[in-house]
């Protein structure tokens, strides 16, 4: 377990954040348990820190894959590599403890450059685990929100993502609408509230749900499309995040349930990421996703024991404090005592 820093009376040092891992093995070690049952939970909690998980990201030139990692994750503790080999055209990839993410160049520079991402796509996608399962466990696709062209997002759904997801397609492809804020030309954005104003929430209801037809008309892929921003800061400007708790829910939700856990302990510490969203229905369905990961991974019966709030992580309460606290006590009503 981690240990606190030590603070003398002359410094206003803070203690390191505990990770999710830490507080978890921290409930177990404190509960009312022979030493049997508890060298049991704590082997399930190493088993599930091990698991590995891979989220690709694919998507035009310009859409924002790059920012979304950057949003979503703690960029702080990644590694940056290039590619699977040196044969790869360019794929970047970004080495967490247990989560790596692929990103993708961007596809609509031509005919030829496009046909090369998806081959190496593919390749990526092919790519087995020592259990013989596929490495990679979802795909992102993201688009800008106002794009109209949807071509090379058929060819690649058509040819590479759902040949290679099979019957999976539909829970492991997410389609990720991003730069929702200048969806109708920097337009109707609420800059001080950080939303959509009710035009442009109009907008974006109707580009999702046409999005979401036209993909499923062009390739029977039937996914609810997720309208978000993930922020930019340049030249002095900056622009949080919107809606990224909705997205992260969908990614939870892609995931293997044993993986969620790992998806959880490398998110974005920035409070400001979590700040802004439609509504507070996803953080809701996040809290109760990692609890139940919680209950059936390590065993029902984890208890209370780990106080609630944002100074767990050093992330507001409301989205992922929640996260944890629903993990160390998912039994006692989390959802209500932080909503």
């Amino acid at each position: 377990m981690e240990e606190n820093v030590t603070m003398n009376a002359t410094e206003n040092v803070e203690a390191p954040k505990k990770s999710i891992y830490s507080l978890i093995e921290e409930d177990i070690l404190a509960r009312d348990l022979d030493e049997k049952t508890k060298e049991k939970k704590l082997k399930k909690l190493e088993k599930l820190k091990k698991q590995q998980v891979n989220i690709m990201l694919v998507g035009a030139t310009g859409s924002g894959k790059s920012s979304t990692v950057n949003a979503l994750f703690d960029m702080n503790l990644a590694k940056v590599g290039e590619g699977a080999d040196p044969e790869t055209t360019g794929i970047s990839q970004y080495q967490f403890e247990n989560l790596t993410v692929w990103d993708t160049p961007g596809l609509g520079d031509g005919v030829e450059r496009d046909q090369e991402i998806a081959d190496d796509i593919l390749l990526k996608l092919q790519e087995k685990d020592e259990d013989g399962k596929q490495v990679i466990d979802m795909a992102v696709v993201v688009m800008d929100a106002s794009t109209k062209d949807f071509g090379s997002y058929y060819t690649l759904l058509n040819d590479v993502l759902i040949p290679e997801f099979g019957d999976d397609a539909n829970k492991r492809i997410i389609i990720a609408l991003n730069q929702a804020d200048i969806a109708m030309k920097g337009t109707h954005w609420n800059e001080e509230m950080n939303e959509p104003d009710e035009v442009l929430s109009a907008f974006l209801k109707k580009k999702a749900a046409s999005v979401r037809a036209r993909i499923k008309e062009n390739t029977g892929l039937d996914v609810k499309p997720v309208c978000y921003c993930a922020g930019f800061f340049e030249n002095g400007s900056q622009r949080k995040p919107y809606n990224l708790a909705k997205l992260l829910y969908f990614i939870v939700k892609a995931a293997p349930k044993a993986k969620r856990l790992n998806i959880a302990a490398n998110v974005n510490a920035d409070e400001d990421n979590w700040e802004f969203n439609e509504n507070y229905e996803y953080t809701s369905r996040l809290n109760r996703d990692f609890g139940e990961i919680i209950l059936s991974c390590i065993d029902e019966g984890i208890e209370n024991g780990v106080e609630l709030g944002e100074e767990l992580l050093g992330i507001p309460g409301i989205i992922i404090g929640g996260i944890v606290g629903a993990a160390a006590g998912g039994v006692r009503g989390v959802f209500e005592a932080v909503f």
